[in-house]
């Protein structure tokens, strides 16, 4: 297994969490971004870098991913794309995404877009909360974990 985090919106303190966890389980974490940024240094961490563009990253990973992989993402497409390569999707916010909720969510991302488009204004996400950062955390201790386990 290895981890993929779309990492050009993925909040510091979250990126952090994730490199904790590689270094500390050994497992190798890639964080895919078109722009530079610092992370631990560990052997099992690295920065991909990316050209600038739209969705380059995205499509990094989706070349990248492998069946087992982690993927962190709170790209909806992304996280639908990588699902169907046998991929565990989780989002900077601990959610996961599963091929039982994936189509949902696709669906009301496209609605937010119509939305917008036709002027309305529906606001972003809220600001990252101290629960949102203890459900990321407790969400990927979980799946490592399980993965940990699964591989002896």
């Amino acid at each position: 297994m290895e981890i993929w985090v779309d990492a050009d919106a993925c909040p510091g303190v979250i990126r952090e969490i994730i490199a904790k966890a590689a270094h500390k389980r050994a497992i190798s974490a890639t964080f895919v971004a078109n722009h530079s940024f610092s992370l631990p240094k560990s052997p099992y961490v690295r920065l991909y870098q990316v050209p600038s563009g739209f969705d380059e990253a995205d499509k990094e990973i989706e070349r990248r991913v492998n069946e087992g992989d982690l993927v962190i993402t709170a790209d909806i497409p992304l996280a639908s794309d990588v699902l169907e390569r046998a991929a565990v999707v989780l989002t900077p916010r601990g959610e996961r995404y599963t091929e039982n909720n994936i189509k949902q969510r696709l669906q009301m991302r496209d609605f937010m877009e119509t939305m917008r488009s036709s002027g309305e204004h529906t606001g972003g996400p809220s600001a990252l909360s101290l629960t949102d950062r203890k459900n990321f955390s407790d969400q990927l201790d979980r799946l490592l974990t399980r993965t940990k386990r699964a591989s002896k």
